[in-house]
């Protein structure tokens, strides 16, 4: 199963890939006791951490949501033909996502809003496509949602320096500085109501605008929280960042704020880069919490 319902919206999976990142657990969430990978390595392996290389594995994948007649991306990946050179792993890939998007019913002009949770380079890489040697627009028709203050912190003009990095090259350039001279980004600030489902609110931390997207829809509750976690490692470890946080007291406290949020609501928490069955319902435990139970979505088996 790719799509779940949720009330009155639903939900669909869509993969662009699905494998190693070439970071040990050390390297990606060096915040986290070397002795809770052992602990959980009953449901991190293989899902999650590759047994024999001890690599984590990650996803790429973009959340379709059909909500009031309207279709909504949710990131959107990595991007084909882009320049990465100090992110090898996603440099120059040639992926079939747009085939993928298809295959789940979705054409590009039918796309009516696309959520950037944030603007990293493996969340906005489909925002555009190259048509010759320019970079369009890949949903033409489609209002693009970016929180301000990722769009001012990422932006070369403004010379912040910022964690990541290099690791950002030519994100901005070619994946959203193009959408927005075409007059299809609508850049918010505090929060944002999309409709009587869905609302956008500030999650900072990771990066400035990190954003975390709430379904509230009949009894059902969901949280799209991008990169508030990386790996599940990260709910029984809540105070533990990923590498590529920006600002690491607000991350774990926004994390913390999050998963209590999901645990006492009974809201799935469906992050951006989970493999396995892709997002968790997760629980209070002592000081921290826990996975209650995986979501019903088809598991990843093989990587691509």
């Amino acid at each position: 199963m790719d799509t779940i319902t949720l009330g009155d919206v639903t939900v669909t999976r869509v993969r662009e890939y699905y494998g190693p990142v070439d970071l040990t657990p050390e390297a990606f969430v060096p915040d986290s006791p070397a002795e809770a990978w052992e602990t959980h390595r009953s449901w991190l392996v293989p899902d999650f951490l590759d047994a024999e290389t001890r690599i984590v594995n990650s996803a790429i994948q973009t959340w379709v949501l059909r909500s009031e007649g309207r279709t909504i991306l949710v990131d959107t990946g990595v991007g084909n033909h882009k320049d990465r050179p100090y992110a090898p792993v996603w440099n120059r890939l040639d992926t079939d996502f747009l085939g993928n998007l298809a295959r789940a019913g979705v054409r590009p002009e039918d796309v009516g809003l696309v959520i950037n949770t944030h603007l990293h380079v493996d969340h906005v890489g489909w925002n555009t496509y190259l048509d010759g040697r320019t970079w369009v627009p890949t949903f033409p028709n489609a209002t693009y949602l970016m929180p301000r203050a990722d769009f001012d912190y990422w932006n070369p003009a403004n010379e912040h320096k910022t964690l990541l990095g290099r690791g950002n090259q030519n994100v901005f350039e070619d994946s959203v500085a193009p959408v927005h001279r075409a007059g299809l980004t609508h850049l918010w600030e505090d929060g944002y109501r999309i409709d009587g489902n869905l609302r956008l609110d500030l999650a900072p931390g990771h990066t400035p605008g990190s954003s975390v997207l709430r379904l509230e829809s009949g009894s059902d509750r969901a949280l799209f929280v991008g990169d508030l976690m990386h790996n599940p490692i990260q709910i029984v470890e809540p105070d533990a960042n990923s590498c590529f946080c920006e600002d690491p007291a607000q991350a774990r406290a926004t994390r913390r704020r999050l998963l209590g949020s999901a645990a006492d609501s009974n809201a799935l928490v469906i992050p951006a880069h989970l493999g396995g069955h892709g997002a968790a319902e997760v629980v209070r435990k002592g000081g921290g919490f826990a996975v209650k139970g995986w979501a019903p979505f088809a598991k990843y088996t093989e990587t691509v």
